[in-house]
């Protein structure tokens, strides 16, 4: 059968990785989260104590990182490893979400982790989720989709996401961040977030997960099939 690549794109705590996790294990398809990607990069940067405002310490840190992801048999997902390093728990920190948006954002950054991304593209048959996958790393994609959801529900999927990590926070830090994130993911002059023209928007706010899974596989099945 053949293989396709599917995107799935849109705001924070919409449930991206969630979903592109179950469709990329239904359809035996590798899953790459690039949000891992620029919080492992946010995470180095700030454990190395880089001034990610000033451009010359970006370039410089950048050529210390690799990236890569292995496969993790006790949730059949992926976990990223930054220098060999699994840093799947560290970069769900806090510090990373208030922070991850603004190192996103910047040029060098974006252009690195992308060709990172883009390498996994030579034998399709992947499952991708971020902020600009079906415009910048993969505009050709066979399948695209564009989360969205109402701000009250990210919000409390977000909220209660932290807690179930054991995370101390409250519902106003997570409305906080999310509005952060969003403003800088809108405005931001590289790859700013945006649905592409052929994506297929949905609103998931009343949707729940296997109700997503169950939509989003009929459309990859078509695909497949049609192309």
């Amino acid at each position: 059968m053949k293989k396709i690549i599917i995107t799935i794109d849109g705001y924070s705590s919409c449930g991206k990785s969630t979903l592109a996790k179950k469709i990329a294990k239904d359809l035996n398809y590798v899953f790459v989260d690039s949000g891992a990607m620029y919080r492992a990069v946010t995470h180095y940067f700030l454990k190395n104590n880089i001034d990610w405002t000033k451009t010359d310490q970006v370039i410089d840190a950048i050529k210390h990182i690799s990236l890569q992801f292995e496969y993790n048999a006790q949730n059949g997902t992926s976990d990223i490893l930054l220098n060999g390093e699994n840093v799947e728990a560290a970069i769900r920190e806090m510090v990373v979400n208030e922070n991850v948006s603004e190192v996103a954002a910047i040029k060098e950054v974006r252009e690195f982790t992308v060709a990172e991304q883009q390498k996994n593209s030579i034998e399709k048959g992947i499952v991708m989720d971020g902020r600009d996958i079906g415009t910048v790393v993969f505009p050709d994609a066979e399948l695209k989709i564009f989360l969205t959801a109402s701000p009250e529900v990210r919000v409390e999927r977000r909220y209660q996401q932290l807690l179930a990590q054991g995370k101390q926070v409250t519902r106003e830090e997570v409305r906080i961040n999310n509005e952060k994130r969003d403003y800088i993911d809108t405005h931001r002059e590289i790859s700013p977030l945006r649905k592409a023209i052929d994506a297929i928007e949905i609103d998931n706010t009343n949707l729940t997960t296997d109700e997503q899974e169950k939509l989003l596989l009929d459309m990859a099945y078509e695909k497949i099939l049609n192309n």
